[in-house]
Formats: C-alpha cells, structure tokens, sequence
C-alpha cells in the first residue's frame, strides 16, 4: 500500500519505524544518498525537494490517484492520520503531540544535522561553528530531558509520532559529542524505546540495506551532499 523512498539516515529511520509500529504493508526502495540517486528524475517527481524519505501511498483514503508526500514530518502526520494510531484525533493531546515534532523537525533535527557536519564532514575544523552546534545540541537534550523528568514519553503518557521522530536524531548522541549519562531521564527514555520491537525491525531492515547505518563519505558522495548549487 505504501511506497518508501528511503535511505538510512534520522529522517528516513522515521518512516520505517511508523511503519513497522503501525503494521501497515510498505515496499521499501533505498535511495543511496551517497552516489546521487535522490537526483534521478523519477524521485524528482515525488520528492521536488531532492531530499529522503518520501512516500506514495497507492490507495490514499479518498480514493483518488497515488498521493506521493515529501517531508518527514508531514508524512508521519499523514501516516498517523490514516492509520488512526500515535496521534490523537482531535484535541488537547493532538496538539501537543505535533508542538514536539514540530520541535524536532525545526530544531533538533536542523541542530544535531549541523553538529554533525562541522564535526564529521567539514573539509576544515572551524571551532566557532563545532562550538556552536554542540552547545545547541546540548541545549536541546537540555530540553528534552526535562519535559521527560515527569512523562514517560515526549507527548505525555503516550508514545507518539513525537516520539519516533526525536529517537533516530538521539541514537548517533556519541557523534553529536553528547554525554547521554549527562541527561538522567533522555536516557531513561532512549534505553526505553530501543527495547520496543518496532524499533528493533525498522533498524534490522536497515541494516540489510546499509550496514554502515549512513553515508559512506567519499569524494562522490561529498559532491552529492555538500556540492548542490
């Protein structure tokens, strides 16, 4: 029924853990950052920004043509919405389900994304820039930790489309030059959710696709990602 277009970064661990949570048919097609394949014309056509994941959901509820979404956020909404699962319906809990993803996908995920580029990727140290970025990292777990301090999970008692959002950006803590031991209650929750089998299958098939868990950087896939005009 729904169509992946995936690679296995955060963002695209997003989708897969929906979709292995909520039980819902999908047919995986790995886009390979590394060597450009994001640019081909047929992914264009779904994703015009270039960028994973993607869906197109062949039977979209109102019966229409495929409706192809980009933008992982909104397709978790979606996915949410016309599954009926980890988000309300309606209400007080809606709504503050989707302020904590719209908090991932507007500064966590930004954040931790330039945290690690400075301090991975770039071709020059800039200390300004790795500074910046780990401090903002380290503000934003800041955050996290303490919304965590009395709710068992980003959105209150629930686990959430919040939830799968924030965990793929917290597994890499070690790269974004984290102490997770720093954050008692992030902890509590990362180690939490990583025990839940949905997690576990979207990872596993994953790992089939890519073993390395992200880009192999080379001076092609430094052109792909890093060279974009």
């Amino acid at each position: 029924m729904i169509d992946l277009y995936y690679w296995t970064t955060p963002n695209g661990h997003k989708i897969s853990i929906f979709l292995e949570e909520a039980g819902l048919e999908y047919t995986l097609h790995p886009i390979n950052i590394g060597k450009g394949e994001q640019f081909s014309a047929e992914f264009l056509d779904i994703a015009p920004n270039n960028r994973i994941p993607a869906i197109v959901d062949r039977h979209p509820d109102d019966g229409g043509q495929p409706l192809s979404l980009f933008e992982s956020g909104a397709i978790l909404e979606y996915l949410a919405d016309k599954s009926g699962k980890f988000l309300a319906a309606s209400g007080r809990e809606r709504y503050v389900t989707l302020q904590w993803l719209y908090w991932q996908m507007g500064g966590l995920g930004p954040m931790a994304g330039q945290n690690h580029h400075f301090r991975n990727y770039a071709p020059e140290r800039i200390d300004y820039a790795i500074e910046r970025y780990l401090k903002e990292t380290a503000r934003l777990y800041g955050v996290l930790d303490k919304r965590l301090d009395d709710h068992d999970y980003v959105a209150g008692d629930a686990y959430t489309i919040a939830d799968m959002a924030i965990w793929p950006w917290i597994k890499p803590y070690a790269k974004q030059g984290q102490e997770i031991e720093d954050f008692p209650n992030l902890q509590r929750w990362f180690e939490r959710i990583a025990q839940r089998d949905g997690i576990k299958r979207a990872y596993a098939r994953a790992e089939e696709i890519n073993p390395e868990d992200g880009v192999t950087m080379d001076e092609q896939a430094r052109k792909h990602l890093f060279g974009q005009k």
